[in-house]
């Protein structure tokens, strides 16, 4: 039996949180509904709440990665689907991706320093090599003072 690809009815009403996790901006309802109850989404400039309804037209800004995402809601729908699908929902507006894409830039010219270092801790193995590199005071004075040898 072959199955439809319609998309689902658009329902009149639904949540915010279930909105944003049928948009694929937010991996689970949770994490939408957490993000708005730490005041980080606004609709239209205001502060919501996870049980606002969006209506086609609203503006939502909230943080996406490193970046701030302003979008406008074109459609409304309370399933989750392909990401094709889910980008009919909103429309981003040309401020939000210039933002987004200036945001990049500035990551990729300037990165974190920390993202540099592939592992933690020096090994004992590094540490010597370093001390060596140094001029193995530190480590020539140690073995001078404790040696085991037989000759002294």
């Amino acid at each position: 039996m072959a199955r439809m690809s319609s998309p689902p009815p658009s329902p009149e009403r639904v949540r915010l949180d279930k909105w944003l996790w049928a948009a694929r901006f937010f991996k689970t309802r949770s994490l939408a509904a957490e993000e708005i109850d730490k005041g980080r989404v606004r609709i239209n400039g205001q502060v919501a709440k996870a049980s606002r309804e969006p209506k086609p037209g609203d503006e939502i800004e909230f943080k996406s990665g490193y970046a701030t995402r302003t979008v406008v809601v074109k459609a409304l729908s309370a399933v989750r689907g392909p990401a094709p699908q889910a980008a009919l929902l909103y429309e981003e507006t040309a401020a939000s991706i210039e933002a987004r894409e200036r945001a990049a830039e500035w990551r990729r010219l300037a990165p974190e320093p920390a993202h540099a270092i592939d592992q933690g801790r020096p090994t004992k193995r590094d540490r010597r090599q370093l001390d060596d590199f140094r001029g193995g005071a530190s480590r020539q004075r140690w073995n001078d003072r404790w040696s085991a040898s037989l000759d002294e």
